[in-house]
């Protein structure tokens, strides 16, 4: 492989092992936002106790998502220096705000909130401990923004002008407004929703195929999510769609391919307008990857629909074969945004900024055996972390609310039992 296949393989192993932590994080926040928020606000102290027992249990998956996550995201932006220093010397002044702007919000700002809302179990007034939980899920899109608003560039480059062979920013405002970061936005965020509603729909109805006591708890989480993710999987469709002429607008080569048509066409348009190349990407990469995308996310999408009717005669709590077919399809929204992700990163192929600045161009002066040896090892730290995040997850989720650590033994809140204790099974009203 040369440098520049072995700096990409890098970059697209770490991207993509990094995004499912950033979808899993993004769908689980604002399911616990709200679970946290109805808990708080019941009256019935019964209720209430199962509620707040609800949301320790899946704040505590989204907790453990979230650390490791943000290990994994550390080394994200030193690959632009090390191994990509020609995109920072042409891209910098304009690619660099919106990406240090996600940095101070993700590192900063949402895992300060996220701090808050940990430690404040018993210790704050239920109306600000909620508004933590809800400003640590405005914040994990806010940073989706930013990290959408540099990628728009790189796909769509606007508001900037060349000057001695470097791009300056000219026009904030159309930066943000990007196309290609605002409908994507949308997608991803629709994308997001489906998986967390997926993952809390699966393992609750995992609980119940095990026979559960913990049936008001698990039947209102499975509610909660078969319902986020029938609604989100089908508007992710639709929002998708919306993308189709953006991308004919800007990216005319990409749609080509996806198209299957005039792929030769716009190659020689393109050798006319920047001279000789090979300006087409990976086809066979581009195509698969967006059928994997639309066979998966259709099949989420029936799936979830038809269980919504399901949960009306609680079909899904008294049989196990639907009970389990919940759980086994937790991995397919995952796989399809990776195949999404595929779709955008490489059908932009041969440039990383788009008509302006190829991949080879903006490869760093590093050596085959550096980028060979950084490689493998990046790989390899990554896909061990992944292990030890789902590991931790499994482990959690088994144990089901009364292996919940999230508060445990902070003081209870309005003098209400502590419902995270281990004789938290009292009977409580169905969710």
């Amino acid at each position: 492989m040369s440098a520049a296949d072995l700096a990409r393989l890098q970059f697209a192993a770490t991207t993509g092992v990094h995004w499912l932590f950033v979808i899993l994080t993004m769908g689980l926040v604002p399911l616990v936002a709200f679970m946290h928020t109805r808990a708080a606000y019941t009256r019935d102290p019964a209720t209430r106790a199962m509620r707040e027992r609800m949301t320790r249990f899946w704040g505590q998956l989204y907790v453990v998502n979230y650390a490791v996550g943000i290990v994994t995201g550390l080394v994200m932006e030193f690959q632009f220096g090390l191994s990509w220093s020609g995109l920072s010397r042409f891209a910098g002044n304009v690619f660099g705000a919106p990406l240090a702007l996600e940095t101070l919000i993700a590192f900063f700002a949402e895992s300060t909130f996220l701090g808050m809302w940990i430690f404040g179990w018993g210790r704050l007034r239920r109306g600000v401990h909620v508004a933590l939980i809800w400003l640590v899920a405005l914040t994990a899109y806010a940073s989706a923004f930013w990290i959408l608003v540099a990628n728009g560039f790189l796909q769509h480059p606007v508001g900037y002008e060349v000057r001695d062979g470097t791009a300056y920013l000219t026009d904030f405002g159309a930066l943000l407004t990007n196309p290609n970061a605002l409908v994507a936005l949308g997608h991803i965020a629709l994308a997001a929703l489906t998986t967390g509603g997926v993952l809390v729909a699966g393992i609750s109805a995992w609980h119940f195929a095990k026979g559960t006591r913990e049936t008001a708890l698990f039947r209102g989480s499975l509610r909660l999510g078969v319902w986020v993710g029938m609604l989100s999987s089908f508007f992710v469709v639709i929002v998708g769609d919306l993308q189709v002429p953006v991308i004919e607008r800007t990216q005319p080569m990409k749609a080509a391919v996806l198209g299957g048509s005039g792929v030769a066409e716009e190659q020689a348009r393109l050798v006319a307008q920047y001279g000789p190349g090979d300006y087409v990407p990976w086809q066979g990469w581009v195509r698969n990857a967006m059928d994997l995308m639309t066979i998966l996310g259709n099949t989420v999408s029936t799936i979830t629909f038809i269980a919504a009717f399901l949960l009306l005669k609680d079909l899904l709590v008294r049989r196990r074969p639907l009970a389990h077919l919940m759980t086994a399809i937790i991995p397919l929204p995952f796989i399809a945004s990776v195949g999404g992700w595929v779709v955008r990163e490489i059908g932009r192929q041969p440039w990383l900024v788009h008509g302006e600045l190829t991949v080879d161009e903006a490869l760093s002066d590093v050596g085959r055996g550096a980028l060979a040896v950084s490689c493998a090892l990046f790989v390899a730290i990554f896909a061990a972390l992944a292990a030890v995040n789902w590991t931790l997850i499994a482990r959690f989720a088994r144990r089901g609310p009364d292996g919940a650590q999230l508060g445990a033994g902070d003081p209870p809140a309005d003098g209400l039992p502590d419902p995270g204790g281990a004789d938290g099974k009292q009977p409580v009203p169905a969710f």
